[in-house]
C-alpha cells in the first residue's frame, strides 16, 4: 500500500483544529476496527474516529469502494492465513478442507450483517475479477495448491493461475449465494464439482 503521507487538519470541537500526519496503511486499519465493529463502512463517521475531516480521509485512501476493497482484502487474507493453519490433510482433500474452513468463517456476524446489509457493495467489490479480494483470493488458492502437493499432481502444461481463477470463482459464488438467496450451502454438494475442475486440468 502506499504510504503516502497527507497533512490532515481535523477539527475537534468545531473550532480549534488539531494538525495530523496519516498514511493509507494507518487509515486501512482504522478502517478494518471500524468495519468490524460497525460491519460496514461509513466514511464519515471513519473520519470523525480518526479526528481528520472527510475530505483528507477521501483523498488518502480513495473512493468508499477502494477502502472497503482494501478492509475486506486484508480480512480475506486473514481468514486466508487461519484456515491454512488450521489444515491436516493434503492433496485434493486438503485444498477442499481449506476452503471449507474457509466458508465457515464467512458465517460469522460481522459478515453476514454486511452481506445481507449492503449486498450492493458486497457484490461490486467481492465478485468483481479485478478487485482487490478477488485478486487476493486467487494468490492465496495458488498457495493453497503449493502447500497441499496438489500443484505437483497436475500437468506439467497445466496453466495454476487458471485454475486457481476457476476455483475460486466457482466456490465464492457457492459460498456467498447463501447469503443471497437464503438458501444454507452444504459444501459437500461442490466437491465432485471441484474434483472435475482438478482432474481436467491438462
Amino acid at each position: 500500500m502506499a504510504a503516502k503521507m497527507v497533512d490532515a487538519k481535523a477539527s475537534a470541537d468545531g473550532g480549534a483544529t488539531s494538525r495530523r500526519v496519516v498514511n493509507r496503511d494507518q487509515v486501512v486499519r482504522a478502517g478494518i476496527d471500524h468495519f468490524l465493529q460497525r460491519s460496514t463502512l461509513d466514511m464519515e463517521v471513519l473520519a470523525g474516529e480518526m479526528a481528520i475531516s472527510r475530505a483528507t480521509l477521501y483523498r488518502v485512501a480513495g473512493s468508499h469502494d477502494d477502502l472497503l476493497g482494501d478492509i475486506l482484502s486484508a480480512l480475506t487474507e486473514a481468514m486466508f492465513a487461519e484456515a491454512r493453519a488450521t489444515r491436516t490433510a493434503s492433496g485434493f482433500d486438503g485444498v477442499v478442507e481449506v476452503s471449507r474452513y474457509f466458508g465457515e468463517m464467512l458465517r460469522s456476524p460481522v459478515l453476514e450483517t454486511f452481506l445481507h446489509r449492503d449486498a450492493e457493495a458486497a457484490s461490486r467489490i467481492l465478485f468483481t475479477p479485478a478487485g482487490a479480494v478477488h485478486e487476493s483470493a486467487v494468490r492465496n488458492q495458488i498457495e493453497i495448491f503449493r502447500e497441499t502437493g496438489l500443484i505437483d499432481e497436475l500437468s506439467p502444461g497445466a496453466d495454476i493461475q487458471h485454475l486457481a481463477f476457476l476455483y475460486v470463482r466457482m466456490v465464492g459464488a457457492f459460498l456467498y449465494a447463501e447469503f443471497f438467496t437464503g438458501r444454507k450451502a452444504d459444501f459437500d454438494e461442490l466437491v465432485p464439482a471441484l474434483r472435475s475442475l482438478m482432474s481436467a486440468a491438462p
